[in-house]
């Protein structure tokens, strides 16, 4: 039985799903020393999930720099606090690796932000966004795209809390790492049933969810 994907998913029904969350080991990165450890063990795996996280702004005109970059392999997540740590060495060897597939989604904005820390060479990073659409999928948000190929629930309750806090809580470590991990595991999905055609596209047009919403 193929699997069923829309064009667009309705986001009303996203509430109704099951949630899915990281299982593995979270790592909180916070000196060079610990982020050579991390470089390294990260470069020796296949395939890598990215984020970022800031801290957010709730004041006109006001911004701030990204204060947290996660990267996941299959079963253990880092996350960098740049904003104790920065661009160091070791991130920046990181950043520029062209060994690595290092899957993200809305990556410029990502690695621009990155940049307001120090320059880099951007290394071998593949954008979501820019693959979902060759199976026909026009949804550019992680918890659409997830929802839409698993049938699971990301949650974005964390997204707006203080990633600058001196000590980052268990649910927003769990939230960081559970973002870096699904884009693994979207793009390998993706890569499936691009290569096996095992799926159906319905196209769903902007009335039908503007009316479902």
């Amino acid at each position: 039985m193929k699997k069923v994907i829309y064009s667009k998913y309705d986001k009303s029904k996203i509430g109704d799903l099951p949630r899915v969350l990281f299982e593995g080991r979270i790592v909180v990165v916070l000196t060079e020393q610990e982020a050579e450890k991390a470089v390294r063990y990260l470069l020796s795996q296949p395939i890598l999930g990215v984020d970022t996280e800031t801290r957010p702004s709730f004041r006109k005109g006001q911004a701030h720099r990204v204060a947290l970059l996660q990267v996941s392999s299959y079963d253990v997540c880092f996350l960098f606090r740049l904003n104790q740590l920065g661009m160091s060495p070791s991130v920046k060897r990181l950043l520029e690796d062209t060994t690595v597939s290092k899957i993200g989604l809305s990556l410029r904005d990502d690695l621009n932000s990155l940049r307001r820390l120090g320059d880099f060479e951007t290394g071998l990073f593949i954008d979501l966004q820019n693959r979902v659409s060759e199976v026909g999928v026009e949804d550019m948000s992680l918890q659409k795209l997830y929802a839409n190929f698993f049938g699971q629930r990301i949650s974005k309750r964390e997204q707006l809390t203080n990633w600058e806090a001196d000590i980052l809580s268990d649910k927003q470590k769990l939230y960081a790492a559970t973002d870096a991990w699904s884009c693994i595991m979207l793009y390998e999905e993706l890569l499936r049933l691009e290569q096996t055609g095992d799926y159906e596209l319905i196209k769903v047009n902007d009335d039908e969810t503007s009316s479902a919403a």
